[in-house]
């Protein structure tokens, strides 16, 4: 009875070593980095090697120009905050200044809009007639109804 239930728990035991080792071999990069979304790109739009490499040069290549925007976007709404801070705190507003804050703000986002444009346009470049046309249906449709608007 013992020798039946130790071949039974070894059983039990090597299988579900088994089975959590071909999940974690298996398990999809995460969807928040760009190493996931790209992975995403290729399965959704069924990319060749090829056009996956030359699409992830792309994105490598962009990054750095993206991660500077998004840390100008980040520095603005702090400045927005305390702005708006010291116009509940004081009950005072520098309208020259807001009106310079709002300027600087439309400059960056359509500095983001057009470096997100060209990353879009690019990829595009390098997929077939079908896949771009589904690429762009995805990108149409994650856009914000002002985005869509302006556009």
């Amino acid at each position: 009875m013992s020798r039946g239930l130790l071949v039974l728990l070894l059983g039990v035991a090597v299988g579900a070593g088994a089975h959590l080792g071909y999940y974690r071999l298996h398990q999809p990069a995460d969807p928040g980095t760009l190493d996931g979304e790209l992975a995403w790109m290729k399965s959704e739009l069924h990319l060749t090697d090829s056009q996956y490499a030359r699409i992830r040069e792309l994105h490598e290549a962009s990054s750095p120009r993206l991660r500077a925007l998004s840390a100008q976007v980040a520095q603005m709404q702090q400045e927005f905050a305390a702005f708006e801070n010291t116009r509940r705190t004081a009950d005072r507003v520098d309208f020259v200044e807001f009106a310079e804050f709002v300027q600087a703000r439309r400059a960056v986002n359509e500095e983001c809009l057009q470096s997100t444009r060209q990353l879009v346009q690019a990829a595009a470049g390098e997929m077939s007639p079908g896949q771009r046309q589904h690429y762009f249906g995805i990108v149409t449709a994650t856009l914000s109804p002002a985005a869509r608007l302006s556009n």
